[in-house]
């Protein structure tokens, strides 16, 4: 794990991940936007300790096609994000940060998951709905 990695930790035994930026020094640069927390998310440098809440760390692997960011230049583009807000779970959240500092694009690998479960959801429930009704409409017409 190297100065400027893209760093994240499992939260609520693994329901999610939480993203940042190792700034190599001992200190993480996140969005402190997190579920149930009161206050407005913002970018913030915390400890690594603190960051990691006893959880293991782990880097985010990107590919030799994702157009990877020098360095130097990911850790510029987090600090100048620091105490900037607008935090949206769907479109402006940690993992976005985290990947907009390493490529310049903010992408969420989870909320892309999430998405697709959702979308197999309703079609799966939309099947079962279809199903019922065509069972008790033959039903009536016996």
């Amino acid at each position: 794990m190297a100065k400027g990695d893209h760093i994240r930790v499992r939260r609520m035994r693994g329901l999610y991940c939480h993203h940042g930026i190792d700034m190599g020094d001992g200190t993480v640069i996140h969005f402190s936007g997190e579920p149930m927390q009161r206050k407005p998310a913002r970018v913030a440098r915390i400890t690594e300790e603190l960051f990691l809440e006893g959880e293991e760390k782990h880097v985010v692997e990107y590919g030799p096609d994702e157009g990877l960011l020098p360095v130097e230049e990911t850790l510029l583009l987090a600090e100048e994000q620091l105490d900037k807000g607008g935090y949206s779970l769907l479109y402006n959240n940690c993992e976005h940060f985290a990947t907009y500092c390493k490529t310049r694009k903010k992408k969420s690998r989870q909320v892309r998951s999430m998405a697709r479960k959702v979308v197999v959801f309703a079609g799966t429930a939309m099947a079962v709905v279809f199903v019922i009704l065509t069972k008790q409409s033959g039903k009536r017409g016996a």
